[in-house]
């Protein structure tokens, strides 16, 4: 059984289907609509995607594959000594194996107003309908958080004609993926697709009565706003484990197969805590509800960490992080290479790629990232004192 329907939950379910023609593949989601890309949500903000091609399947394959989706389930309880779930509502569903694929929610921090009629994540397709179910054409808002989800709503309520102000508390965009320097020319993008951008602007309160109609900051200016949308992170949604008495971090632990701490009970997908890490990003989740699922069979396959990667996909400019992008020491060698809206950073450590940005040019972000993961060794192009142009040009000629 598996317990959540995004990608690490489909993701799973295919595997598991893939190892074993006749197991019993049950997919449990308490969403009514079937199993969506999650990560096209802001793209379908823009109007950039229809409805229709927002499932991750179409409805006739799970039928193919003999896989019982159970849409508009929500499971209320995990027993685990009896290996059953029960249903809010009622009902009850046993399981041999079961794979927890529950994702994360919305933070919604404690300033006040959080609860006024206008103010919204947007984590759902229901999220994204409500905000379209205004009338955006001239409408004012304001997109708290600058981070990968912040900035994609904001461009994609500009393509609707919105007067879009976007706040950051840190001191540049993207302080987790990207430096200063990337950051500062990101920004000139973002004021370019028609967004205002406030730099360290910390939120007070939301002002308004029944509906939102401003944001006040810490400095005590007020921003006019007809719809505010959060998008300050997420955290895993872990009560149910937690409940069940498996061991909980900021997420639900797992070891190298998945597995939390019951032998029969594994995880994946952005509830999954491996190594101390929330990846909490689409590719970790379907890497993770694959080794999931193959290993609900016994396929013992270990799963060992990815560096952290993020493209932006809305806002008119390709911006590519992975791994990580400022040094901590002296063992780091930056080269970095900055050309009209073009900037490039490598960072090696012991001759080995550990981190790069691409921003204005991703082609490529795929050869950099599997440099990265194969711990290539970069130390003949290291001697010759490369230019940050020179060392993408030969990671480009050189990885396959």
């Amino acid at each position: 059984m598996i317990v959540g329907a995004g990608v690490a939950g489909v993701a799973a379910a295919e595997a598991v289907r893939n190892a074993s023609p006749n197991a019993e593949v049950t997919l449990v989601s308490k969403e009514q609509t079937p199993p969506y890309y999650r990560l096209n949500l802001t793209r379908y903000l823009a109007g950039e995607l229809e409805p229709a091609h927002l499932p991750l399947k179409a409805d006739a394959w799970y039928r193919k594959q003999d896989i019982d989706l159970q849409l508009g389930a929500e499971v209320a309880e995990i027993r685990a000594d009896d290996k059953s779930v029960n249903l809010r509502g009622g009902g009850r569903l046993r399981f041999d194996k079961l794979i927890l694929a529950v994702g994360a929610h919305p933070f919604m921090p404690a300033f006040p107003g959080t609860y006024r009629e206008g103010v919204t994540p947007l984590r759902t397709v229901g999220d994204a309908d409500r905000i379209l179910a205004a009338n955006l054409s001239g409408a004012r808002c304001v997109c708290i958080g600058g981070g990968l989800l912040g900035l994609e709503t904001a461009g994609a309520l500009a393509r609707r004609g919105a007067q879009v102000t976007l706040l950051e508390g840190h001191g540049w965009l993207l302080p987790r993926q990207l430096n200063s320097t990337a950051g500062r020319l990101l920004a000139r993008h973002v004021r370019d697709a028609g967004i205002e951008l406030r730099a360290k602007a910390r939120t007070k309160d939301l002002l308004g009565d029944e509906r939102v109609r401003g944001v006040q900051l810490e400095d005590d200016s007020v921003i006019d706003a007809d719809t505010v949308i959060v998008a300050t992170g997420v955290r895993a949604n872990s009560y149910l484990a937690r409940l069940a008495g498996l061991e909980v971090n900021k997420g639900v632990v797992v070891d190298n197969l998945l597995r939390t701490s019951h032998p029969d009970i594994l995880a994946a997908g952005d509830v999954a805590e491996h190594r101390g890490v929330l990846y909490g990003t689409w590719a970790p989740a379907q890497y993770q509800g694959n080794i999931a699922g193959m290993n609900a069979l016994g396929a013992g396959i270990e799963f060992g960490g990815i560096p952290p990667s993020n493209a932006l996909k809305v806002l008119r400019v390709e911006v590519f992080s992975v791994g990580r992008v400022e040094p901590e020491d002296a063992s780091y060698e930056a080269l970095d290479a900055e050309r009209d809206d073009r900037y490039v950073r490598l960072l090696f450590r012991d001759s080995h790629l550990v981190g790069a940005i691409l921003l204005g040019d991703a082609g490529p972000a795929p050869l950099v990232r599997k440099a990265i993961e194969a711990r290539a060794d970069f130390s003949d192009l290291l001697r010759r004192r490369p230019t940050a142009d020179q060392a993408i040009e030969f990671i480009t000629e050189n990885v396959a």
